[in-house]
């Protein structure tokens, strides 16, 4: 895992806590550099439950002008309104499709899912989510499997997903063992 870089991709409000903080936990105690960039670069305000205040993260920096070059996975926390913010984010785009057309792994939690729809790689692909995303994904041609965590090769690269905070165990030894291939 030595060199390892990890790219968590986030929003200024509505990330869901415990998708954010055991991550960045799980990857950092696994020896992976882990970048937390937001869509401004401002501090993020977390929830729990999509609804209730929680902590306060100060991201490393912005997503604008950042570039797949130097990471080796990207991590997309849920949390309905930072998926949908994503969703629709240049930036968050931009980099989505780098990582994808770098062969580079891409992570998906929760609501998360959505930002791949409006990337365009879901397409095709097995995924899970959490469940109202359910037919989302199907409409933009994805198939959903409701399973704790789902991997899936896809020309050249792997999307991993999750449902939702209760799976974080499983999604995080995924992305932890696809870093160490």
């Amino acid at each position: 895992m030595a060199n390892s870089r990890a790219l968590i991709a986030v929003t200024d409000f509505g990330v869901e806590e415990p998708e954010l903080l055991e991550p960045v936990s799980a990857l950092t105690e696994a020896g992976v550099e882990v970048s937390v960039l937001s869509t401004s670069g401002k501090t993020v305000q977390t929830v729990t439950g999509d609804k209730d205040w929680a902590s306060t993260y100060e991201p490393d920096g912005s997503l604008e002008g950042v570039s797949a070059d130097g990471y080796d996975i990207l991590v997309l926390p849920g949390g309905t309104v930072n998926a949908d913010t994503l969703r629709g984010n240049a930036d968050s785009q931009r980099l989505i499709n780098e990582f994808a057309d770098a062969g580079k792994p891409i992570a998906a939690i929760c609501h998360a899912p959505w930002a791949l729809i409006d990337a365009g790689v879901a397409k095709g692909k097995t995924l899970t989510s959490y469940e109202s995303v359910k037919i989302d994904l199907e409409n933009a041609g994805a198939n959903w499997v409701d399973q704790e965590v789902k991997r899936c090769p896809a020309n050249g690269w792997v999307l991993i997903t999750s449902r939702n905070p209760g799976d974080l165990k499983a999604f995080n030894t995924a992305v932890i063992d696809e870093l160490n291939g």
